[in-house]
């Protein structure tokens, strides 16, 4: 078998990147009916509704679920993973883009006079998440690991 069939032929991994693939168009129809223009960079930018690192991992364990049983090792390893991402979307990642609004806000105000040429570009404020968009995110996996199971 060549290495795009055996790729293919993951349920695990063709779960997990289904889903994240879902997450990042959902996000990304979220945003635009929301702002009225599309932002292609939300294709790929973390933070927002539903969380697609949330999907790609829960999705990944649900699959494990499936295929290996609850009892298994892979499956432990993937709840573990699931459970580290979703904390830190929460946590870590959350309070960095609430730093990113408040530097952003004073870089704009500039109080201090510094030159705009010493920072390159705003800092990135939508990195985390809000426990509902971890959530959705989650559902998303779950259903999607099911989803993708019907085609192997």
């Amino acid at each position: 078998m060549d290495f795009f069939a055996d790729l293919l032929s993951n349920y695990m991994l063709v779960a997990a990147i289904a889903s994240w693939f879902a997450a990042q168009v959902i996000k990304t129809a979220i945003d635009a009916y929301f702002n009225r223009s599309i932002n292609w960079e939300r294709m790929t930018g973390s933070g927002g509704m539903p969380s697609s690192h949330s999907s790609f991992v829960v999705s990944m364990a649900t699959a494990a679920a499936i295929q290996y049983g609850l009892s298994s090792s892979v499956f432990a390893v993937s709840f573990v993973l699931a459970s580290v991402v979703m904390y830190d979307a929460m946590g870590v990642r959350r309070e960095t883009g609430k730093q990113a609004v408040l530097l952003n806000k004073i870089l704009e105000d500039n109080p201090f006079n510094w030159k705009p040429e010493e920072f390159e570009m705003k800092l990135k404020e939508y990195v985390g998440h809000t426990p509902l968009q971890v959530l959705m995110g989650a559902l998303l996996g779950i259903v999607m690991a099911f989803v993708v199971k019907t085609r192997y």
